[in-house]
């Protein structure tokens, strides 16, 4: 017996529709190198409209890859839109990648067009030779005066925009199971791997943006995306605002922590979210702005230093959101909010609650996978193991089939990588990467808890933990520090601060001081460059401090 219901396809079509009839009154505010600006979502959808035009003007293919190298702005949100919407596949390009993983990539996904803003073409130009598959360039002009090259295949967005007629009809998507968006991850070993999202798995996960127990994007929230709108689709961010009607401001190029900062108070934002490198910058300035109307900041990218959260709580009474995934999960997998089984706990434990990576959301599951003997391990805050993850907005595989049988189960699940525990209401709580692991005398370490436990120490900005060799213990911990300005700090502080919170094997054999902590190219701390940096450094001496 079949169910009696419609069958509407689950498309992004509908996400652009809805935002034109309902909510066609609400802003977008873009801030450019030229300035900001601020038009009604009816407007955009016109443009977005126009914009379906172009790409047919330039003969872009049915199913073909629209290429985007631009900031966080409204132009950037029109291709969201107009691109999956006409049945092509929008890919967002990595604007920080090196050169040679950005030609890899672009050619690697074929794409047709690449729409570019002109602060980034001497970013892009010097590799256009390379990019075999580019038949056209289109440049934003957002306001800076980088040279625009003379050339056939370089384009002017607002020409062509002004010249074409607006797509008149209704947006259809017939299959939903089509490609809308795909996105590139950002591994340090082997070469970028795509990731297809499809309508169905986009509309899905911005449905998840909309849940309470989440992030809970109502119409009344004016959101600020800090996190790149080519990092897994801004986590969800775009769209979800779209479906909930949600006032929209976009920080384009200007990411300092004092321009962001200023952002939140002038626009009276209430939800926001980036990465944890951006609120600690932002941590100091707290008392200079009044954010009262912040009522969610979604961190995530990396694991949240309970610290960081807890300064944000103390400053304005709002602790950061944390939330896991990555681009092979859309990327929101969990969202660690506080339910009615915490409210007994004190503050403190609340924080210890508030520092996981919560819960896994409604339609996504996860299990507990020890990695060498793959057997599954049980919820008990104890037993750690890989995390694996499957559900409707999780990868299968990746473009082109790579991957097989390493990142995914023969049963269909992805492996994420991530070493953790989980208690037994589900909660999350990361350990390490399977890479960053440092087993010392044949017992594990998890440098993610290290580092957290450093963080915590006034005087610190940042911490990574990184394995270094050991004549008998093979590895050992070291920890590399960035000291906060103005602070002083010696190894022996490091190391007394944390003889009380961790077990004695754990004490790192070395602390470096350093100037800042290398980052990837989505904000994650780079421990693969930390490790070319110190993997000729080895303790002389046989540590005492190692496992028994």
């Amino acid at each position: 017996m079949l169910g009696l219901m419609q069958h509407r396809p689950l498309a992004l079509p509908h996400v652009f529709h809805r935002a034109e009839q309902y909510f066609g009154h609400k802003t977008i505010v873009s801030v450019e190198a030229a300035g900001e600006t601020s038009m009604t979502v009816a407007e955009w959808a016109e443009r977005v409209r126009r914009l379906a035009t172009v790409l047919d003007t330039l003969d872009v293919g049915a199913d073909s890859r629209v290429g985007t190298f631009c900031w966080n702005t409204r132009r950037h949100l029109e291709l969201y839109l107009a691109a999956p919407c006409t049945g092509r596949v929008l890919h967002t390009l990595n604007i920080r990648l090196f050169p040679e993983q950005l030609v890899y990539i672009v050619n690697h996904a074929e794409d047709e067009v690449v729409f570019v803003d002109r602060s980034l073409l001497p970013v892009l130009w010097p590799l256009v030779d390379k990019l075999e598959t580019v038949r056209h360039f289109v440049v934003i002009d957002d306001g800076s005066d980088a040279e625009v090259p003379e050339d056939p295949r370089v384009h002017d967005y607002e020409a062509l925009l002004a010249a074409a007629t607006p797509f008149a009809g209704t947006f259809v998507i017939e299959d939903e199971s089509s490609a809308a968006a795909m996105c590139y991850t950002s591994g340090t070993t082997g070469n970028p791997k795509g990731v297809v999202y499809s309508h169905r798995s986009a509309v899905l996960h911005s449905l998840i943006s909309l849940m309470a127990d989440g992030v809970g994007l109502v119409e009344r929230d004016v959101v600020l995306p800090v996190v790149p709108m080519f990092h897994a689709n801004a986590w969800g961010l775009p769209y979800g605002c779209l479906l909930a009607g949600s006032n929209v401001v976009l920080p384009g190029p200007n990411m300092t922590p004092q321009a962001i900062a200023a952002l939140l108070e002038k626009h009276r934002v209430s939800v926001t979210g980036g990465v944890p490198t951006i609120w600690m910058g932002m941590l100091p300035l707290l008392p200079d702005h009044d954010l009262s109307a912040l009522r969610a900041i979604l961190c995530g990218g990396s694991a949240v230093p309970k610290a960081l959260s807890e300064g944000y709580r103390e400053a304005i009474g709002v602790p950061l959101l944390h939330a896991w995934g990555m681009t092979e999960t859309s990327p929101i997998a969990t969202v660690a909010v506080t339910r009615s089984q915490h409210d007994g706990l004190s503050e403190a434990e609340r924080a210890d609650v508030r520092a996981r990576q919560g819960p896994a959301v409604p339609l996504v599951d996860l299990r507990l996978v020890d990695p060498s003997t793959g057997e599954t391990q049980p919820w008990d805050d104890t037993a750690t193991g890989e995390i694996q993850a499957a559900g409707p907005w999780i990868a299968s595989e990746y473009y082109r089939g790579e991957g097989e049988g390493v990142q995914f189960t023969e049963d269909g699940w992805l492996r994420t990588g991530d070493v953790a525990t989980i208690d037994r209401y589900g909660y999350v709580r990361l350990v390490d990467r399977t890479k960053d692991l440092i087993k010392s005398g044949g017992e594990w370490i998890g440098s993610v808890e290290l580092e957290n436990e450093i963080m915590s120490h006034p005087k610190v900005a940042e911490a990574a933990v990184i394995a270094i060799p050991h004549p008998k213990w093979v590895e050992r911990p070291m920890a590399c520090v960035v000291v906060k300005p103005g602070e002083t700090l010696t190894a022996e502080e490091v190391i007394a601060h944390l003889e009380p919170r961790v077990a004695k094997w754990w004490i790192p054999d070395a602390v470096e001081f350093i100037d800042e902590v290398p980052k990837t190219s989505v904000g994650k701390f780079s421990k693969k460059t930390l490790r070319e940096k110190f993997g000729g450094y080895q303790t002389g001496v046989p540590s005492s401090a190692g496992p028994a």
